[in-house]
């Protein structure tokens, strides 16, 4: 079908087919014809970006942030990956410091940073420290992971770290919950082109989009 005209969806075109505390799914009801379509998300019913309009949808805060950590010192930059256990996919995967973003940071002057600065200290030991030459910044305040099933969104933060005459103590012991970590991966210019071109780590294991795009963006400078 072609239509420059979206299909309008409210709070009453909403069904809930299941809800708890971390998952969801609803069945979005549009049209006059019985059309309907699935959406898997964090949200409760009353915050689905389906369910926002106009400025509402433009101010809406990211269900989580997404941390591309750059180590910046006397040699090569790095990017800092680590090995996680996603239960999803039965693997330990290459990925980016990330978490999800309270309830209590939402009445932060940004939600995005202060998640940012607690999900990197609980899962590498860091804490981005301006006087010391840190960078900490919002590439992109959110961008949806696979919108063709659900409306799951991330803020992508970049830190770059100043290493220099600083010993940093990585350690991934902050982690809460049911996370499991096994250690980190310092990947230069080369080795994260090599990740690109490959579509897999260095053990040959996928990685998620948002790796993938924490490698573009190192390789391509924009974080300088």
């Amino acid at each position: 079908m072609v239509s420059d005209k979206a299909p309008e969806i409210n709070k009453e075109d909403v069904e809930i087919l299941y809800e708890s505390k971390y998952a969801n799914l609803y069945k979005l009801h549009y049209g006059t014809e019985g059309k309907f379509y699935y959406d898997a998300s964090r949200r409760k019913k009353d915050d689905l970006a389906v369910v926002k309009h106009g400025e509402d949808f433009k101010n809406m805060i990211p269900d989580a942030v997404s941390c591309f950590v750059i180590l910046k010192g006397e040699g090569e930059p790095v990017l800092l990956l680590s090995r996680e256990f996603r239960y999803v996919t039965g693997q330990f995967i290459t990925g980016v410091p990330a978490g999800l973003i309270d309830e209590e940071d939402k009445g932060a002057e940004s939600p995005v940073l202060l998640a940012a600065k607690r999900e990197l200290f609980e899962e590498t030991g860091i804490d981005p420290d301006e006087a010391k030459g840190d960078v900490l910044k919002i590439v992109n305040p959110l961008v949806f992971s696979t919108p063709g099933f659900t409306d799951e969104s991330n803020a992508l933060v970049c830190a770059v770290i100043n290493t220099n005459g600083r010993e940093l103590k990585l350690t991934q012991e902050g982690a809460v919950g049911k996370e499991i970590f096994s250690g980190f991966v310092r990947v230069n210019k080369d080795e994260a082109m090599k990740m690109l071109k490959d579509g897999t780590d260095d053990r040959g294991v996928y990685y998620s989009v948002y790796t993938w795009m924490s490698l573009m963006y190192f390789v391509s400078g924009m974080w300088e």
